[in-house]
């Protein structure tokens, strides 16, 4: 699948400039499908035709958060930071566009309730964009700055069913082989209904694949002890462990490590099996469940599946 820009302007118009603007604006594109690209064999492309691009909500070292209008669906665009010359920066540009091939491989295949929904994407380097559905309230992190700031535990019955929906969208991405690598508060999002949604597969990998990867991936606050070791052999169990540091903000109701840099964390969750204190007010159930998640042995970890059980029981 190949897609070109059309455009009335002799310069196949300004990315750059045209992102930062703030009014909605009809891009036009055309789609064609050659066959020629393994990655875009995966995804065949119905009609990219009309997507309306409104203004940035959001930005990251991955790139932009557009709002949009995509087949009549309130979409968010999130689009590949811009390289002023992308042969230049070639290291950089590949990089990008891996993590563009990633989440667009494994969010066109996945589809589940927990799981954010894949829309279309579209790539012509300098620019690769991926559409999604558009959640509204924003990210877990970001509720849990709120929450913290108003010095507010969750109640228990809220805990259990947030972690829920974490538990049952990653068991869900566990059982069609896709281990996501870099599971944390931000990349959780949470829609109108306050259901929850794992997103940014930028990073993530076929389980198969682990046992080759040893490029540093993930967030350290969040980061299971063999990844910060870069082990040459890991496995789907480092989202288990961060999971359990999850568990524990919203049990906590704080932001992990907070007075601490990654360098701090990362050398004291290694070396001396740094874990936060759980909160005094923690039912017994749930401070069991944390510990197993985040146990330094991989092997004794619980499963995704198993998780959902022990809240599911919890919740009746």
């Amino acid at each position: 699948m190949k897609v070109y820009i059309k455009s009335n302007s002799k310069k196949d118009l300004a990315w750059a400039k045209f992102f930062g603007r703030r009014r909605s604006r009809k891009v036009t594109f055309i789609v064609e499908t050659t066959g020629d690209d393994d990655i875009d064999n995966q995804l065949m492309v119905d009609d990219l035709s009309s997507l309306f691009l409104g203004p940035c909500f959001a930005r990251g070292a991955q790139g932009k958060l557009h709002l949009g209008t995509y087949k009549d669906q309130s979409v968010a665009v999130k689009i590949s930071p811009i390289l002023d010359d992308f042969h230049k920066f070639s290291d950089l540009a590949d990089k990008i566009e891996k993590q563009f091939h990633r989440e667009f491989t494994f969010l066109s295949r996945l589809r589940h309730p927990n799981v954010l929904q894949f829309v279309a994407a579209y790539k012509k380097p300098p620019i690769l964009g991926i559409i999604t559905e558009y959640v509204s309230r924003g990210s877990l992190g970001s509720f849990l700055n709120k929450i913290e700031h108003g010095h507010k535990f969750l109640p228990l019955k809220k805990v259990i069913a947030m972690a829920l929906d974490i538990a049952r969208g990653m068991a869900y991405v566990h059982s069609q082989g896709i281990v996501h690598r870099d599971l944390k508060p931000d990349n959780i999002l949470i829609s109108d209904d306050f259901h929850l949604k794992v997103a940014d597969f930028g990073l993530a990998c076929e389980e198969s694949e682990c046992r080759r990867l040893a490029d540093g991936a993930g967030t350290y606050k969040w980061k299971a002890p063999e990844m910060v070791k870069r082990k040459k052999s890991y496995n789907r169990k480092i989202d288990v462990y961060s999971f359990g540091l999850i568990l524990w903000e919203l049990v906590a109701g704080t932001v992990l490590f907070e007075d601490m840099t990654r360098e701090q964390v990362a050398f004291a969750v290694v070396n001396k099996n740094l874990r936060p204190p759980v909160p005094k007010h923690c039912h017994p159930t749930m401070r069991a469940l944390i510990e197993q998640c985040w146990c330094s042995k991989p092997a004794k970890r619980l499963e995704f599946s198993q998780i959902v059980q022990i809240l599911e029981h919890l919740e009746a």
